[in-house]
């Protein structure tokens, strides 16, 4: 990974900003959501959709397909309706479905359990090979799935850490997340993510941020007129 410059700087944000976060939205600890192997059928329907169309197509797949081995033998064309939702359905579909075959012909079970115990580099790595995976995907199943120190930066992570100056203002979503997790320490990835997407879907958002209302101000580059995004 490739430092950025003005690291220390960057870093030492982290702690006053997540102070101030944790005050508006108060202490946050690990709770499992779903099974890994449905956290990552759950981010395969959210790709390129919102998460209206992503709720819909998920629970329409675990209303039709009790057991992810009805959904591997369910007729992909049935499948692309069933998820149509959304959207890509004809890309989606039998994306899931290879997705399930490989981790059932290499576990011999639907599921990613067997990453709990792994370290975390091998987990995301085992996780990348499957066909749709990328670098969110990855740490989400591992952060929300399986409690592991993962840091997911979506959107409005990618958005918010530009502006307030944790991250740099041309760096990818990619290359975020490596930065991401060498700024936040391990223990708090999972409360300081959550921190992040609130701020960002309240206060900072994505065409019009309220800088008048915002807490971060002190520490924005956004506001300071350091960066324009």
């Amino acid at each position: 990974m490739d430092i950025p410059p003005d690291f220390d700087r960057r870093k030492a944000k982290y702690a006053p900003v997540a102070a101030i976060l944790r005050a508006r939205y108060g202490d946050l600890t690990w709770q499992p959501n779903r099974p890994a192997v449905d956290e990552l059928v759950n981010c395969i329907l959210s790709q390129n959709t919102n998460d209206t169309n992503r709720d819909r197509a998920y629970v329409a797949l675990r209303a039709r397909y009790p057991t992810w081995a009805d959904v591997v033998n369910a007729p992909t064309a049935e499948l692309v309706e069933t998820i149509r939702p959304a959207g890509l359905a004809n890309r989606k579909a039998p994306r899931i479905q290879q997705v399930l075959v490989t981790i059932r012909q290499e576990r011999g079970d639907y599921t990613l359990d067997f990453l709990r115990d792994w370290p975390v580099d091998k987990a995301k790595a085992w996780l990348l090979r499957l066909d749709g995976v990328g670098s969110k995907t990855a740490a989400i199943v591992l952060c929300f799935g399986l409690g592991r120190p993962a840091f997911p930066v979506d959107t409005h992570i990618h958005r918010v850490g530009r502006r307030l100056g944790l991250l740099p203002p041309k760096v990818s979503a990619d290359h975020a997340h490596p930065l991401m997790e060498t700024i936040v320490p391990p223990e708090e990835y999972y409360a300081f993510h959550i921190y992040m997407i609130r701020h960002g879907r309240d206060t900072c958002k994505a065409r019009a941020p309220h800088c008048a209302v915002c807490p971060l101000t002190s520490y924005c580059d956004h506001y300071a007129g350091l960066v324009i995004i």
